[in-house]
This record gives C-alpha cells, sequence and structure tokens, in this order.
C-alpha cells in the first residue's frame, strides 16, 4: 500500500482516548490510515515534515451563519455616534436597498430612528441589522410597507422579519459569493466544518432556494445545513407514518454526503441579550423587560412536536431561562408523545441557564451548543443586565460537564469573533475583552474546551463517526498550529499554520 501523503514531526493531539498522541500520520483516499507504527514502514506518494507543530483534529462550528457573514453590507460596526453612522451610509452606491450591519444601539450617543435615515436615503428602502441578528432600524419607505406597525424604526424579532422579508430574496449569485467569502475566512481560523443555523425562511435567511447555492458553491470545507422549521408544511403521508407536517419528499436530518448535508431543523423560541429579547424568567436588571418568546407557544410546539415525528434532530434557539423552560417542557412531551432513542435535539445558545435546568438538560440528553465569544465580546454588558445573582449562570461550560452533558462549541458568527482559539481560550481563562471575570467556576480545562470544538461539535451535527478525532478510518481533517494551547499563555493568538479537509493540506499563514 501506498500512501497519498505522510505528515511526519508532528506533535498530534488526537482527541482519541485509545491514542491521544501521535508523531506521525498517514492519509489515504482522504482518510485517515494510521498512526505512527502503524504508517511508518509505508511508503507515500508525499511526505510534510512538519517540524514540531501541534496537529489537532479541524475544528467544527456547530452553529455558525457563512451566508450572513460573508455579506457585502456597509459596516457600522462601532461607530457611537448617528453622525457618524449617517455619514457612513450617505451616498451609498446603487439605487436598491441601502443594507448596512454591526449597528449597536447601547453605545450609541442616542438611537438611530427612521426620521434620521430618510435624510440620507434618497427615497432608497433603508435596512441597518444591529449586531444580533435580532434587531434593526429601518427608514420610513420601509415602514410603509409593514401595515400595522407602528414605530420610530426600532423593531425587533417578528417586525424585524417582516422588514427583511422586503428585501429578499438574495440571489443565488450574491449568495455563493458571500459563502466562497465566509469559507476562505474560517479554513484561515482552522475550522473545517460548519454547521449553518437556519435556511429557507426565517431570521437568517435569504433564499428559499438557498440549499442550491450550497450545491454551486462546492465550497473546501465541509457543511450541515440546519432547514428553517418555518417550511415545514402539511403532507399527506400515511396516517399511520404518524407525519403530519414534513419538507418535501420527506427528506430530514442525515441526508447528503461527507460535504454538504442536511442537519437539524432550525427553530426560535426567543430573541437575544444585545437586543434584550431573549426570554427570561425574572427581568433585565434594573428594567420591568423580561424579552419574548419568538412566537406562541402553540406554534412553537407544534413546531417541535412535528419536526421530532418527521424524524428530525431538533436545534432550538433558546437563549434567556424562560425560553429554555419552554424548550425542555415541549421536547419532554414530543419524547413521551413518540420515543426517540438518540434524537440529539440541540439548544442553540443555552445562554442563561439556572442550576434546577441542568439536570433536566441531561435528563433528556439534549446538547448545548454555545458561543463562548460572546462572553469575551459583550460579557461585561451581559453580566450588567443579568446582575451579579444570574451571571454566573451564563454559557455555562463546568457544570454542563459535571452533570454528563456534552457540550458543542460554536461561533454564531458573524455576531462575535468567530476563531475557534478565542472562544477556546475564554472556556478556560473566563474574562471578557474588559478582564472581567464571567462565571469563573464554569471554566473548564484546554483539552475539555478543544474537546466542545471537536468531538463535541462531531457529536451535536451525528458525525462522530467520521470527524472530530484523528483516528485511523475518520476522514482526513486538520489543523496545524504554531504552539500548544496546552502550554500557551495566549491561546486566542497561536497562528494556524495549515488546515487539511480530506486530505488535502493548504497552508493558511506563517508561524
Amino acid at each position: 500500500m501506498q500512501l497519498d501523503l505522510k505528515l511526519t514531526g508532528c506533535r498530534a493531539l488526537t482527541m482519541d482516548p485509545a491514542r491521544p498522541a501521535a508523531h506521525t500520520i498517514g492519509i489515504w483516499q482522504g482518510r485517515i490510515a494510521g498512526l505512527d507504527e502503524q504508517v511508518e514502514g509505508l511508503p507515500a506518494a508525499e511526505t510534510v515534515d512538519l517540524g514540531g507543530a501541534v496537529v489537532l483534529p479541524g475544528f467544527i462550528d456547530a452553529h455558525t451563519h457563512l451566508a450572513w457573514n460573508g455579506r457585502r453590507t456597509i459596516d457600522v460596526t462601532g461607530l457611537a455616534t448617528v453622525s457618524g453612522v449617517l455619514d457612513r451610509l450617505a451616498g451609498a452606491p446603487g439605487t436598491g436597498w441601502i443594507e448596512a450591519s454591526g449597528y449597536d444601539p447601547r453605545i450609541m450617543d442616542r438611537p438611530l430612528t427612521a426620521t434620521d435615515l430618510d435624510g440620507i436615503s434618497g427615497g432608497r428602502p433603508v435596512y441597518v441589522a444591529d449586531l444580533s441578528g435580532h434587531a434593526c432600524v429601518v427608514n420610513s419607505v420601509v415602514l410603509r410597507q409593514l401595515p400595522g406597525i407602528t414605530s420610530d424604526g426600532w423593531l425587533t424579532e417578528n417586525e424585524q422579519l417582516a422588514a427583511r422579508t422586503l428585501r429578499l430574496p438574495y440571489s443565488l449569485d450574491e449568495i455563493v459569493a458571500e459563502l466562497r467569502t465566509s469559507a476562505g475566512q474560517v479554513l484561515a481560523e482552522g475550522v473545517t466544518t460548519c454547521a449553518e443555523a437556519g435556511i429557507g425562511a426565517g431570521l437568517i435567511a435569504s433564499s428559499p432556494l438557498e440549499a442550491a447555492a450550497y450545491q454551486r458553491a462546492r465550497l473546501p470545507i465541509r457543511v450541515q445545513l440546519m432547514v428553517s422549521a418555518y417550511v415545514l408544511h402539511d403532507v399527506a403521508a400515511d396516517p399511520a407514518d404518524g407525519i403530519p407536517r414534513a419538507i418535501d419528499l420527506g427528506l430530514h436530518t442525515g441526508f447528503g454526503d461527507d460535504m454538504l448535508s442536511l442537519g437539524a431543523m432550525k427553530l426560535w423560541t426567543d430573541g437575544g441579550m444585545i437586543a434584550r429579547t431573549a426570554a427570561l424568567t425574572e427581568p433585565y436588571a434594573g428594567t420591568d423587560n423580561s424579552g419574548q418568546l419568538a412566537e406562541s407557544e402553540e406554534f412553537m410546539r407544534a413546531a417541535i412536536l412535528d419536526g421530532h415525528r418527521a424524524g428530525w434532530q431538533l436545534a432550538i434557539h433558546a437563549i434567556g431561562d424562560r425560553a429554555i423552560d419552554f424548550t425542555l417542557d415541549a421536547v419532554a412531551e414530543a419524547q413521551r408523545q413518540r420515543p426517540r432513542a438518540d434524537a440529539r435535539h440541540r439548544i442553540e445558545h443555552c445562554g442563561l441557564v439556572r442550576p434546577d435546568q441542568l439536570g433536566r438538560i441531561a435528563e433528556l440528553g439534549m446538547i448545548p451548543v454555545v458561543q463562548p465569544t460572546f462572553l469575551h465580546a459583550y460579557g461585561d454588558d451581559y453580566s450588567e443586565i443579568m446582575g451579579p445573582r444570574r451571571a454566573p449562570w451564563m454559557y455555562r461550560g463546568r457544570s454542563f460537564l459535571d452533570h454528563g452533558i456534552t457540550v458543542a462549541g460554536s461561533s454564531d458568527r458573524p455576531v462575535a469573533d468567530g476563531a475557534p482559539l478565542r472562544a477556546i481560550e475564554f472556556m478556560v481563562r473566563r474574562r471578557s475583552s474588559g478582564g472581567r471575570a464571567v462565571g469563573p467556576d464554569e471554566a473548564v480545562t484546554v483539552e475539555e474546551a478543544i474537546r466542545a470544538y471537536t468531538l463535541g461539535g462531531a457529536y451535536a451535527c451525528r458525525k462522530e463517526d467520521v470527524l472530530g478525532s484523528l483516528t485511523p478510518g475518520k476522514l482526513a481533517d486538520l489543523v496545524v498550529l504554531g504552539e500548544d494551547p496546552r502550554t500557551s499563555d495566549a491561546i486566542a493568538d497561536i497562528p494556524v499554520l495549515a488546515t487539511m479537509v480530506g486530505g488535502n493540506l493548504v497552508p493558511q499563514r506563517s508561524g
């Protein structure tokens, strides 16, 4: 047997307890053929000496938004004055919609309004998205097309969705370009597999034909598509099947191949912390606002029950503890009505988890898909709005693991920095960008944090048989680092030297 590629001189952390370390990796037909003595005597078409570099399994981002991240909009990130935002938007090229992103109402000198936007729009519709994707500011041209909505331009959740729907759809060519831009970015950060969190309809969707864009794009990374629950529709199936609603052809989680497949069905139960719409059992500190559920409880419960019956793994957006209560109750009801072993339903974000909820998450076998970088970027603000009693409950780590819960790491890119190494550092240090300790008792070890972005992500995506560890027989996806995260004082700054997807080793940057 001749290997296609042999990597030598590496310090591999395999994440496989049966063989936790290796110095030689053999690759054949896009898979790991063997490690160390298993391949040392075999010839190879190519041998690459990594010179002592550290090798990990390729990072898995279990919840991200590639098209949104790659979208060409006007960037107003960091602008703190209305005049600054308007100056950035004035004279926008083109004749159609003026679209901007990165608006942060928390830092503004005053709220941006529709009247402000009218002054620079030239009669064009204007849509300014906030950082979280759960709110926006629009001008009067847009508001006039939204009957029944009275607003000064600030819209959240379903009102925001109504405004965004006026702009849709984006063309397949636009989406393909966005996907290719994002794929290059994530590869440079060591990410080899992404779960796209919601296509087809809903807050993040770009087109009802969105899956076709992923087929056309032929991305150099693996992608698993989460389909929006909004596309469920009545089907005339045999009553004995017990499936009242599905998507066309009865497709569900698992369809596809190793490069592009259907993952979970995505649904939303509340909003976000930046927009103050995450649903809480107690108000945000210093306010009488407890956030909001995304839809009626009847609508959301029906989507969970029908999606479960139709064979989907469910990816349920629930940030606030009230939304998590609803999610746990609905999933428990779904399992009572139609028990499914190893359903692996997920809680996307799982942002504020009370101590009494931990046992229920474990009992139901649900997987928190967390975004640690949220607390690095926004931890100072989130700690203030939660108050000292609740702040330690945010985006937990240690408590999940101590309850036997599998944790999957993700980015929610572009809401925050998408680099896994940044997230891993936060999981270990639990320090915000401002230096504030945020739930320090939730800190985990470096290897536990890496596991969240490798085996944990693979498990959440039902791909642990082929991804997540450097194990013979698994797909040859890996990342080459310039330093060992286990001994580094600055994990987020470790250079990514190369990435590999299916045996294709691609240099990223020099160390």
